[in-house]
């Protein structure tokens, strides 16, 4: 997907009612206009007036959505960004990205919050075998869910870990906030720990 995600920038559900796109709109206006000397932002007020342009018109919004849609887990193009092959610091950045990518959906697709094993092994470019022991740990540590048909989802467990961990761990953060992830030199680093949270007991 070539245009941000507007609803990420707004910090709106994608089902938001025009009302509400509105009263937003508004309210980030006045913080990011250009004249504001306090916290005036030219580059986000020109995304801000992008993001009430498209999603103000019923049709521009309709096709923005499915092309949003279609592009959910591609927003993180993980493959080329981290090793997930090697032993040990492997399975710990398969967890961090299977996080991240759910972390992902959840915030912009809460309707629609389940990714396929299919997805993510697709992202990675790796056998699924090897997400074997990466899903079940995180199903017995509570972060994911798994549905009837396999697909899986972050929990609020698995939300407050990336939320109170992603500045603790380097590559988690690098997933969330980049546009192409960790760098060569950061995944030759590798073994980021993806510690359990505080007062979390191992299950």
């Amino acid at each position: 997907m070539t245009q941000p995600d507007y609803y990420e920038f707004l910090q709106i559900s994608p089902n938001a009612e025009f009302s509400t796109i509105q009263r937003i709109y508004k309210f980030l206006a006045a913080r990011f206009h250009p004249d504001n000397p306090e916290s005036g932002d030219a580059e986000k007020f020109e995304l801000l007036k992008q993001a009430y342009d498209v999603l103000s018109d019923p049709g521009r919004r309709s096709e923005y959505d499915a092309d949003r849609e279609k592009a959910t887990v591609e927003a993180i193009p993980i493959p080329d960004t981290m090793d997930f092959l090697d032993s040990i610091d492997g399975e710990l950045n398969r967890r961090l990205a299977v996080l991240a990518v759910l972390y992902k959906r959840r915030r912009t697709n809460s309707a629609k919050p389940e990714v396929s094993l299919g997805e993510i092994e697709s992202l990675m470019d790796f056998p699924r075998d090897y997400l074997d022991f990466t899903i079940w740990y995180l199903l017995k540590k509570e972060y994911i869910t798994r549905g009837d048909n396999s697909a899986i989802a972050l929990t609020a467990e698995g939300v407050d870990f990336v939320e109170t961990q992603r500045a603790e761990l380097p590559n988690l953060s690098k997933l969330l906030t980049t546009a192409t992830g960790p760098s060569i030199s950061d995944r030759r680093q590798g073994g980021q720990n993806l510690a359990p949270s505080e007062g979390k007991r191992t299950q």
